[in-house]
């Protein structure tokens, strides 16, 4: 994968498919500290005490229509080439939590990706789930709560063309003068 909103797109599929209808996907990125923090968070069934060892290995899958689990393996992989890490947590019908931290300035981090697009497509797929989307940069932070949108919407479908529009245009616009102001820091510096 050549982005990292690609392994989120990969990992919220495995929420998806244990049940989860509350999904929380969180970001957090500190040049200062020198990190990057991709978080997610569902209620779905959890994965077995016996199996968590194993979720890392990419001969183990608890899918029975293919025998390799590349998903966490892949993000492990490209977490611990950026001295970072990954960290799985979980309990039988508690949800799982996922965090792959990676060193922010690594020359082999992975771009983050076009978050906009992410999490348009998620919410348009499955306008079901509860998505919360929480990315913190530098200080600002940005939120998108698919519950709120929801009920905002009086009737309106989250997967509604309008709807999808707006999602991508407030989470690309902020991204956008996110990365601006980077690249303005960057110069600065």
């Amino acid at each position: 994968m050549l982005e990292l909103s690609l392994h989120i797109l990969d990992i919220v599929q495995n929420s998806i498919v244990a049940g989860a209808d509350l999904i929380e996907i969180e970001i957090e990125e500190d040049r200062g500290r020198d990190y990057l923090l991709i978080s997610i968070r569902d209620n779905g069934r959890g994965i077995p005490k016996e199996d968590l060892l194993r979720v890392t290995d990419p001969f183990y899958t608890s899918r029975e229509t293919r025998r390799v689990g590349l998903g966490l393996s892949l993000l492990q992989q490209a977490a611990l080439q950026c001295d970072g890490d990954l960290e799985v947590k979980s309990g039988q019908d508690r949800g799982t939590e996922v965090k792959a931290y990676f060193k922010h300035s690594h020359i082999d981090r992975m771009p983050l990706g076009d978050m906009a697009k992410t999490m348009s497509i998620l919410i348009g797929a499955n306008p079901q789930i509860d998505f919360c989307y929480h990315h913190r940069l530098e200080g600002d932070e940005f939120k998108l709560d698919a519950r709120l949108l929801r009920e905002n919407l009086d009737g309106v479908p989250l997967n509604d063309h309008n709807v999808i529009a707006f999602i991508l245009q407030e989470v690309g616009e902020w991204m956008e003068r996110r990365n601006c102001r980077l690249r303005e820091d960057r110069d600065e510096a």
